[in-house]
C-alpha cells in the first residue's frame, strides 16, 4: 500500500477509534462557506468535520472493528466525529440542515450500533446532557426529600402543638 494512503487510513483510524461516535453526510451541493459554517458549529460543541475518500473511511471503519455501513458511503461524504456528545453533534447538524436545507444525513455509528437517520433526529431532539443530569438528579432526590419530610412530621406536629399550648 502506498505510504501516503496508509497514513491518511492510520489518521482515519485514529479519529473513528477515539470517538465514541460516527455521523455521515452527504454534503452535496453544499458550498464552502456553507461548509466552513458548519464546522464552526460543529467545533462548538467539541465535533469535527472531515472530509476522507470513501475508500478511505471504508478501510479505516474496518480496521477499527465498526459495523460495515459501506453501502452509505457513496458520493460526496462526510464524517463528524467528537469527543463525546453526540447529541450535541446531531443538534448541530439538524439546525444547520434548517436553516441551509444540507446536508443530508446518511447514517451514523454509536457506541458500535448502527444508527439511521431518524434515529440521529430523534438523538438531536434530546435534551442536552446537562438538562438530563439535573433531571435525573432530581429523580433520584426525591425519595430522599420524601423520607426526611416524614421523618421530620412527628417532631414537626409536636412542635406545633405545644405552640398552640402555650398561645393559650
Amino acid at each position: 500500500m502506498n505510504p501516503d494512503k496508509k497514513y491518511i487510513i492510520d489518521e482515519l483510524f485514529e479519529r473513528v477509534n477515539s470517538s465514541p461516535f460516527v455521523l455521515v453526510v452527504d454534503y452535496t451541493g453544499m458550498t464552502v462557506p456553507e461548509f466552513n459554517e458548519l464546522r464552526n458549529r460543529l467545533n462548538e460543541n467539541g465535533s469535527e468535520c472531515h472530509v476522507a475518500k470513501n475508500t478511505y473511511m471504508r478501510k479505516a471503519l474496518e480496521n477499527a472493528e465498526l459495523p460495515d455501513i459501506s453501502e452509505h458511503l457513496l458520493g460526496q461524504t462526510a464524517f463528524v466525529t467528537g469527543e463525546s456528545d453526540v447529541c450535541g453533534a446531531a443538534k448541530t447538524i439538524k439546525n444547520f440542515v434548517k436553516e441551509f436545507k444540507k446536508p443530508e444525513v446518511k447514517t451514523g455509528i454509536l457506541d458500535g450500533d448502527v444508527l439511521d437517520a431518524a434515529q440521529i433526529t430523534a438523538l438531536a431532539d434530546l435534551p442536552s446532557r446537562e438538562v438530563l443530569l439535573s433531571q435525573l438528579l432530581a429523580v433520584i432526590n426525591a425519595p430522599a426529600t420524601k423520607l426526611v419530610r416524614t421523618i421530620n412530621e412527628p417532631a414537626t406536629s409536636l412542635a406545633r402543638v405545644i405552640q398552640a399550648k402555650e398561645g393559650e
